[in-house]
């Protein structure tokens, strides 16, 4: 895991700050044409952990309920079988998909990626 001394900032000069034609005399790095990134810019989040969820459904029940099922009980999700389940990425939906089999293992496959906006 990184730690501050190992991160690198860098070196800003008089050419990556432009004062004079935007709001209150300043020009935002945002006004900048977007340069091309690929994957390899990327590197240094390589290594970052996150949590992915494949959400089937939900359901809602009192606890008293809960604590009667027993295995083989059936629990009735607020979804039907064959829509798409909700993938999320700490906590933030990102994509649609849906349930598959490889092997002898449960995946997913996503079908629609989820699109929102930036502040």
């Amino acid at each position: 895991m990184a730690t501050e001394s190992d991160l690198t900032l860098p070196q800003l000069d008089e050419n990556d700050v432009a004062f004079g034609a935007g709001q209150a005399g300043l020009v935002s790095t945002k006004d900048s044409p977007i340069t091309s990134k690929n994957a390899a810019d990327l590197e240094q989040l390589f290594d970052v952990p996150v949590i992915v969820s494949a959400v089937l459904g939900n359901s809602r029940m009192p606890i008293g309920d809960l604590l009667k099922l027993a295995p083989g009980a059936i629990l009735e999700l607020d979804r039907k079988v064959g829509e798409a389940i909700d993938i999320y990425v700490n906590n933030r939906l990102v994509a649609r998909g849906e349930v598959v089999l490889v092997e002898d293992k449960l995946g997913v496959t996503m079908t629609e990626v989820i699109k929102t906006e930036r502040n």
